[in-house]
């Protein structure tokens, strides 16, 4: 019971401290609420959601974003999640954080204070909290795709769908992303 308590108390600090007073800065776009610690995780993130040399994407040209960093970061970010929101016919409104990690090592911090075990995870969503986790030293567009198609497959149906399932739909997204970049 004590350790239900300690655990419930450590999760209600991670998840409800303004992130700006424990060193942590908010990036906000129309679908997602990007918390980082430096601006350089920020360019990072932004560098790992690749553009071709052409300035083209897999999801959207050049000529469709603005000319401000922040412009650019939100017009790509929202283009990839209304894309896995396209790929699973899952048309929502909906906002989801992402806590970016500088290092694995604090991914994996973070992985043991909510859960008090280790974790080998790259990436992951929680539903209670309503936030991806991951870090900008092994990220992709794909991983971060897979992320938020559990976030709005969790957040679609009225009764969230057993864990199998949910995976099963993340990874269609994966592989139909995989699928177009191919025939991009």
């Amino acid at each position: 019971m004590i350790q239900r308590i300690i655990f419930f108390i450590a999760c209600f600090i991670l998840v409800f401290t303004d992130p700006a007073k424990a060193g942590w800065q908010m990036f906000e776009t129309k679908y997602l609420k990007i918390r980082y610690q430096t601006e350089a995780d920020l360019k990072a993130f932004d560098k790992e959601i690749k553009f071709k040399a052409d300035g083209s994407s897999l999801f959207f040209s050049k000529k469709s974003v603005g000319t401000d960093k922040y412009e650019k970061l939100a017009a790509k970010l929202d283009v990839l999640f209304e894309k896995v929101m396209l790929i699973l016919d899952m048309q929502i409104p909906i906002t989801v954080k992402i806590n970016v990690y500088s290092t694995k090592n604090e991914l994996q911090d973070a992985y043991f204070k909510i859960y008090k075990k280790k974790g080998g995870k790259r990436a992951w969503y929680i539903f209670q909290y309503n936030t991806i986790y991951v870090t900008v030293k092994d990220l992709t567009a794909g991983m971060l795709a897979h992320e938020c198609a559990h976030a709005i497959v969790d957040k679609f149906f009225d009764v969230r769908p057993p864990r199998a399932t949910a995976e099963i739909l993340a990874r269609y997204v994966d592989a139909h992303l995989n699928k177009e970049a191919e025939a991009y």
